[in-house]
């Protein structure tokens, strides 16, 4: 188990005028409902219930002093540590103070997903558990719920066995503990204590919305709860198939967009969290607490490619129940729950991360056009099925009319996968993966998974590729560019050797990645495209973007640059937190994580330029890379 110290000088250092923590300063736990956003000062800044796109009952990272925070620390604080325990989403915080040492776990439990238990349990259950570990320290707690998103002061009040209610129209959050809890002011309660070297404490945090509140004590079952916990991820952990180089690395990140699985229903969340800022204004704060049909097939590719095939089974069935308003044509992205109107509007009263709003809830781009999507929902289905997954009657006739839709629509223009806030334009990604999509269209009806018109579909197929040829592909400058009748690069064209559009060492290729490097690259890392509004629309700075860079590396490995491949990915790896976390972005000039954490785009990318390296590696000795 990796530790790594740091300093609070250095924490604080990172600390604005009004306390706001740096992005990489937080952690990630959750129970695959949702999820809560932890300080390296162990302070609940971000908890959304009860799913992730829900109001913040806790909400300090977007507005310090309105929007809720549940702190338990202690004081004098020199240094901190924390991990995550061995194949688990636990996490645990050591506090060197002057006098002493505490250790703080914290970590949600997670609920029967069955139905099946007999043992009513709380819908929501947060538990931390702090002890001395040495020496004496002073613990200060400091629980602040703040509903809706920091809009509404809650009452709080007392319940004998039941701990602290705070209830507001319809919730009942309830919290239990060993410690004196005292109402210190409306909405908040405090508690001070000294600690001594083996003493224990336990806060207990439970929620229900609209339904039966259960309530767990404070007992010698907490214990029990955090074993089952820990099993659970380890249970999940273990499935794991992938057993090369970086596996650790590849765990964590598995675990990471576990967290980030709404298990009811199988959609992938973009991150938890909306409005952290991409750069220094906050014109680029998007919320990203919804499930991308893009990013949600790359993470269960991802997840099929490392053993894990009920996830992508659940997926199917949820978007069976997603697309029953839109179907046979897919919406950009829905909510967990599969609704598809994501209006997106500012909540003026926070002021943002560090200041930086608006705050934005919703999202805009749920009425765009992204013809890319198709072929990465025909990846994921097709990718399901070889690795014997079956697909009922319902199934096959959504996946025969996502081929119907892409063979109608794949002429038009598009806002493609970068969401450009421009008019519509031809997209070379999107039109490379309207040719995936027919492609695995093709696929699945070789291996009697669906009954498709095969020449028709062939023929369309074939026009793309020509299309994207004659149009895609600029000879002055050796390259395929992100857009027809322009000569920007655009990183996500890196994929066109993976999606096997194109061998990775064709010269078109080739020309293309130098053009990339050569016009993205900062200090080895990428760009997605030339940084600025006149590509996207959007005002405010661009910085690196984490998943390119691992496209990159990803691309690399499969034209047999091992070395330079394995380099970079290296690289990437030293800009991880502490706790191997990633947001969207990296700042161009300190590398330090930008915009929504964390985020599953990129930890999605750790995985498959992972896996490419592996495959590069065995290529090495004698086997081809796998395309």
């Amino acid at each position: 188990m990796d530790t790594v110290a740091a300093s609070v000088e250095d924490s604080r250092a990172a600390v604005d005028a009004v306390n706001y923590p740096a992005i990489g300063d937080y952690a990630i736990i959750g129970n695959c409902r949702t999820a809560a956003i932890v300080s390296r000062l162990g302070s609940i800044d971000w908890l959304c219930l009860p799913h992730f796109s829900a109001p913040s009952l806790f909400g300090a990272l977007l507005g310090r002093n309105n929007g809720g925070s549940f702190t338990v620390c202690p004081r004098d604080v020199q240094s901190t540590e924390r991990v995550y325990l061995d194949g688990t989403a636990v996490l645990q915080t050591k506090f060197r103070c002057s006098r002493g040492a505490l250790r703080l776990t914290d970590f949600m439990t997670l609920p029967d997903v069955t139905g099946m238990s007999a043992v009513l349990e709380p819908q929501h259950e947060l538990v931390r558990i702090a002890e001395c570990v040495g020496g004496e320290v002073d613990l200060d707690v400091i629980y602040a719920p703040r509903p809706h998103y920091g809009a509404a002061v809650p009452r709080l009040e007392q319940r004998g066995k039941l701990g602290w209610a705070c209830t507001h129209r319809g919730l009942a959050a309830f919290l239990t503990s060993d410690l004196d809890l005292r109402l210190t002011s409306p909405g908040t309660l405090t508690a001070n204590l000294p600690m001594k070297a083996g003493a224990r404490r336990y806060l207990v945090f439970s929620y229900c919305e609209n339904d039966v509140a259960v309530v767990n004590p404070i007992d010698v079952s907490v214990h029990h709860r955090l074993e089952a916990t820990l099993a659970w991820w380890r249970g999940w952990s273990g499935q794991c198939t992938y057993h090369g180089d970086y596996r650790e690395n590849v765990v964590r990140s598995l675990l990471t967009l576990k967290l980030l699985t709404y298990c009811l229903s199988g959609a992938v969340v973009a991150a938890a969290t909306t409005s952290l800022p991409e750069g220094n204004t906050g014109e680029r704060n998007w919320d990203y607490r919804y499930c991308w049909l893009r990013d949600t097939s790359l993470v269960l590719q991802a997840f099929l490619d490392c053993g894990y095939v009920r996830e992508s089974a659940g997926f199917i069935d949820w978007l069976l129940h997603a697309t029953r308003l839109t179907r046979p044509n897919l919406q950009v992205l829905y909510d967990v729950f599969g609704e598809t109107n994501l209006r997106e509007r500012v909540l003026k009263h926070l002021e943002g991360y560090r200041g930086l709003g608006p705050v934005r809830i919703g999202n805009g781009a749920h009425v765009q056009a992204q013809h890319d999507v198709y072929g990465e929902v025909l990846l994921t289905a097709c990718g399901y099925v070889e690795r014997g997954g079956r697909l009922g009657t319902y199934e096959r006739e959504l996946l025969t009319g996502f081929g119907q839709a892409v063979r109608k629509r794949w002429r038009k223009p598009d806002q493609g996968i970068w969401e450009i806030r421009l008019p519509a334009r031809h997209n070379t990604h999107s039109k490379l993966m309207c040719w995936v999509a027919l492609d695995q269209l093709l696929r699945l009806h070789e291996h009697g998974h669906v009954a498709i018109d095969v020449a028709a579909v062939r023929t369309d197929r074939d026009a793309i590729r020509a299309d994207i040829e004659q149009h895609g592909y600029v000879p002055d400058l050796g390259s395929f560019v992100g857009y027809y009748g322009g000569h920007a690069p655009d990183a996500s064209l890196l994929l066109l050797a993976r999606y096997g559009f194109i061998e990775a060492d064709d010269p078109r290729m080739v020309g293309t990645y130098r053009y990339i490097e050569r016009e993205l690259s900062v200090d080895g890392l990428l760009y997605r495209y030339p940084p600025g509004a006149a590509y996207d629309g959007v005002g405010g700075s661009e910085n690196l973007f984490g998943i390119c860079t691992f496209w990159l590396v990803d691309y690399l490995a499969r034209l047999g640059e091992h070395e330079k491949a394995s380099r970079i990915f290296e690289q990437m790896l030293s800009y991880a937190n502490d706790l191997g976390l990633y947001a969207e972005e990296l700042d161009v000039a300190t590398k330090a994580p930008l915009g929504n954490f964390p985020q599953a785009f990129t930890h999605v990318g750790l995985v498959t330029a992972a896996l490419a390296l592996e495959q590069s590696r065995k290529g090495r000795r004698g086997r081809a890379i796998a395309r």
